[in-house]
């Protein structure tokens, strides 16, 4: 990867985070944070979608995503809903994606201190699945800009 490694994001790269307050449009719906979307597309039942997507902050929605009957798919499906749900995120904030554009060529590490070792990586061991799909996202937007 490259020599610049940006692994948590607070503070000045909070914005690459799923908390991260920034309202998006994904399928004919909108939601104030990537998480409230990802928890709610989990769920098996529309009342449970619809309670998630409108939960009070992120970590609420979260919380409520830990309680609910997941859908029979939900394994095989997670990876592509979150990467559509971060491209749908900087597809629809310009100042965000001109933000992730300008992280050039940075490796993106989703470091934490919460044990999450499939989407981010927690004392140096981790698949970084999140900070994958932000760095495949951020490519193709490079690659839409002219030269």
């Amino acid at each position: 990867m490259s020599e610049i490694v940006i692994d948590n994001f607070i503070g000045r790269y909070r914005f690459l985070s799923n908390f991260h307050s920034s309202s998006f449009l994904y399928d004919n719906r909108l939601f104030p944070t990537v998480e409230h979307a990802f928890q709610a597309y989990k769920a098996s039942d529309k009342a449970d979608f619809n309670r998630i997507a409108l939960a009070e902050t992120p970590g609420k929605s979260k919380r409520l995503g830990r309680s609910i009957t997941l859908r029979k798919d939900w394994e095989e499906i997670k990876d592509s809903i979150m990467e559509e749900l971060v491209r749908a995120k900087f597809t629809c904030n310009p100042v965000l994606k001109d933000k992730l554009i300008k992280t050039g060529v940075s490796e993106l590490i989703e470091g934490n201190t919460w044990n999450d070792m499939y989407w981010g990586v927690c004392r140096g061991k981790g698949e970084n699945k999140l900070g994958l799909i932000l760095m495949k996202v951020r490519k193709e937007f490079q690659d839409e800009v002219p030269s």
